[in-house]
């Protein structure tokens, strides 16, 4: 595909307000993603991501929008080389990706009916770039399993690696 933006949709059984926790709870981004925020949640804030007690921060780690239960956006996290050596991240998938420009997401969450309909906008991806085919796997998983935690109250198990 030609585009720099990848976009996916969902449909859950929740209400809007518990989906928004659900994007926003250090202890629910945890649980299914294995990731906590360290922010404001406000428009402008920084964020800092903490995954397997590893903290990445970085002033262009910023909230782009935050209307509870309808819109969050935030650019994407920075690749250092501790997440890198963390995640296991080949040195040369590393190098590539430092040199793509930095992306954002974007969750927009919509009533439908008895459920809330979640759209995710991963957008500024280089079209042919490294981060457009890794966030092409990652988020469909992401995203069932959030939705598994709020229909069941359980995560997907973590895929084998």
């Amino acid at each position: 595909m030609d585009s720099d933006t990848f976009v996916y949709t969902t449909y859950i059984r929740t209400t809007p307000d518990e989906l928004w926790t659900a994007l926003t709870d250090p202890a629910s981004t945890r649980r299914y993603w294995g990731v906590a925020f360290e922010t404001e949640w406000t428009p402008g804030a920084p964020m800092v991501w903490e995954e397997g007690g590893r903290r990445t921060a970085d002033p262009e780690q910023l909230v782009l929008a935050a209307e509870p239960g309808r819109l969050l956006a935030y650019t994407w996290h920075t690749f250092t080389p501790g997440w890198a050596q963390a995640v296991r991240l080949d040195p040369e998938v590393h190098r590539k990706l430092l040199q793509e420009r930095r992306s954002r997401v974007t969750f927009d969450i919509e009533p439908a009916g008895d459920t809330v309909k979640l759209t995710v906008t991963h957008g500024d991806l280089e079209a042919d770039g490294l981060m457009k085919g890794l966030i092409g796997e990652g988020w469909p998983a992401l995203i069932s399993s959030l939705k598994s935690l709020l229909e069941t109250g359980e995560e997907l198990p973590e895929p084998p690696r």
